[in-house]
């Protein structure tokens, strides 16, 4: 996993923008803190940072392919992980190809050469590259097909700049950070819009997508989507066949030639990927749990904290395991909060972002590489949502999480910028564009049809934010975080497969559940689903509200360009701390942060 930078225009020289693009890559240190570099053409020039995961001792980036005459045939700046590379490689060796490392990035940089545009569709993994063809002279800027991996750009002149992160485009010097109307109308609405972004010019790749950049222009090029396909499997055949990719699954994502390790909260998802990793792991599967000091309350979302689940997990598998413990000096540590409105780029979502920020930082110190359970809910049906009648009915996006924080924050709007923002409009108009593009079968109907649109308004308006969220508060520590549900195979077979057999045991997730029975103790594989813990220590909140008056107090703080500090005021003024209220006071926090990082950009002269 690393960062990926660059500025290509196939219509005029960049020969003189290395500095640029060195101080791109620079702002993604943190994603590829083992080493450097920067290739320059004509009209191409790219930058990398590397996060070594496979054959350490080779594989520097940029990486480049030459002729007999030394001439540079094909170019590669990589992020991600390709899981099925071995296949590949033996495959294109075959065609006559000969390697040099064992790096999954040199397979895929083989495979540009060969397949050129249908290179991409061959690949099993979570990726986004860019790949200059100095022969056509033509770049390929390639995201995986859930969007794990993240990967912007914006247009200058005839060409384009492309990075990890938004950030880096900045540093460039030629695109200024100022804020997108219609990416803020998505963020206060808890919806996201593929190939949006928070900012003005910038956009992100869609996931199953590539960007085709040359002399004719710049288009997008969708290489994979979900499609409904009729389904003829049986229950036993279909846990079956879950069983098999699992296993499959599993084994690929536990390749690495460095530390790795696993997350583990005691619930059925993370708990099946550890079993099942633990085995094929070479060198051992360390876990780590997140857990808060104070005492557990049980509330609506959570009946049951995560700790024993943990203990029985690891008893039962014989785990090397480490709770990793945090307070509420930590998540409310003001340099954490900017921290991680820096790796997000965005405002963050309060102490949940910065207790996975903790964590992540905390795992570091002891593995590369960690294995998550993120998706399977979006994968298998497991949130309360897809099993409550009143939500599915609903003229509007299921899931509750979001949506009561998005009317937290317009909560705190001001009533102009409210009016002309029409959040509520807004939402309703992305809710029936993503309903258009569901597939279905011919004489879909009924509850069947209704429940393959609400897996996939998950998998491609939900689960993005996630992945999102999960690859930037990693990759701002330096830890590739691999997400085993998002394989695609898994995904296709899954979102086909009636929504009977989803729930054929009458419970949530029961194809999962018996695939991976015998696997796990019996409290954990019954468990229900619970969502990821956040603090209940009223110290956090007795802190952020101390955080908050001061914000108040601040007549010049950016942040009332957006918000009424009237209404954040009475919503200080409320006596009980509860999620609405800590939710609304990070939110304007945050926002606040976040906003002082948005300020026009002069263009320096020797980058224009």
């Amino acid at each position: 996993m690393c960062g990926i930078a660059g500025w290509v225009d196939p219509t005029r020289p960049l020969n003189d923008k290395v500095r640029p693009v060195r101080a791109m890559a620079g702002t993604l240190a943190a994603r590829g803190p083992d080493s450097e570099g920067v290739w320059a053409g004509a009209n191409a020039v790219l930058g990398h940072r590397r996060l070594a995961v496979m054959d350490p001792e080779h594989g520097e980036q940029p990486m480049a392919l030459h002729d007999d005459r030394d001439l540079p045939l094909m170019v590669i700046s990589y992020s991600g992980e390709v899981f099925n590379h071995p296949e590949l490689r033996a495959e294109l060796e075959l065609l006559g190809h000969k390697f040099r490392t064992d790096t999954d990035t040199e397979v895929v940089l083989h495979a540009c050469l060969e397949w050129g545009t249908g290179a991409a569709e061959r690949l099993n993994g979570m990726f986004a590259f860019a790949a200059w063809d100095a022969r056509r002279g033509r770049l390929l800027l390639v995201r995986d097909r859930l969007g794990v991996k993240p990967l912007f750009y914006a247009r200058h002149g005839h060409g384009v700049l492309f990075a990890s992160e938004p950030k880096a485009l900045f540093a460039s010097g030629v695109i200024a950070p100022a804020v997108d109307e219609d990416g803020l109308r998505d963020f206060l609405a808890s919806v996201r819009t593929p190939g949006g972004s928070l900012f003005q010019g910038v956009r992100e790749v869609r996931p199953g997508t590539m960007v085709v950049v040359d002399d004719r222009g710049i288009r997008e090029c969708r290489y994979w989507e979900l499609r409904a396909r009729p389904h003829t499997d049986a229950v036993p055949d279909s846990v079956d066949r879950v069983r098999e990719l699992l296993e499959d699954i599993a084994e690929r994502h536990v390749r690495a030639d460095v530390p790795l390790g696993a997350l583990l909260s005691g619930g059925l998802d993370s708990s099946a990927l550890v079993a099942l990793g633990r085995r094929a792991a070479r060198g051992g599967l360390r876990t780590f749990s997140v857990d808060f000091t104070g005492e557990f309350v049980p509330d609506r979302l959570r009946a049951t904290p995560d700790a024993p689940y943990v203990r029985d997990m690891v008893r039962h598998c014989g785990l090397d395991h480490r709770d990793i413990v945090l307070d509420s000096a930590m998540l409310t540590d003001p340099a954490v909060r900017e921290a991680v409105v820096t790796a997000r780029d965005a405002p963050a979502t309060g102490d949940m972002d910065t207790s996975l920020y903790l964590l992540f930082q905390a795992v570091r110190d002891h593995a590369t590489v960690v294995i998550s359970g993120e998706s399977a809910d979006e994968v298998f049906g497991g949130y309360p949502w897809f099993h409550e009648p009143a939500a599915l009915v609903s003229d509007d996006y299921p899931w509750r999480y979001l949506t009561g924080r998005s009317g937290t924050y317009q909560a705190l709007l001001r009533e102009d910028v409210a009016a002309a923002l029409g959040i509520t409009t807004h939402r309703a108009d992305h809710y029936r564009q993503a309903l258009s593009e569901v597939p279905v079968l011919p004489g879909e109907t009924g509850v069947q049809r209704r429940m393959r649109e609400v897996f996939h308004l998950h998998l491609t308006r939900w689960l993005p934010d996630l992945l999102d969220r999960k690859d930037r508060l990693s990759m701002a520590v330096g830890l590739e975080v691999r997400v085993p549900f998002c394989d695609h195979r898994l995904v296709e077979y899954a979102f086909n497969t009636p929504w009977a057999q989803h729930t054929f045991d009458g419970r949530e997730k029961s194809l999962l559940r018996a695939a991976t029975a015998g696997l796990l103790p019996a409290g954990v594989a019954t468990r229900a689903k619970a969502p990821y813990p956040i603090t209940q220590d009223p110290a956090y909140d007795s802190v952020i509200r101390d955080q908050a008056y001061d914000l108040a107090a601040t007549p010049t703080a950016p942040v009332w360009t957006f918000l009424d500090p009237r209404r954040l005021r009475d919503r200080l003024a409320r006596p009980v701390a509860d999620r609405a209220t800590r939710a609304g006071i990070d939110f304007a926090l945050n926002l606040d942060l976040w906003l002082r990082t948005i300020h026009p950009a002069t263009p320096s002269a020797d980058t224009v």
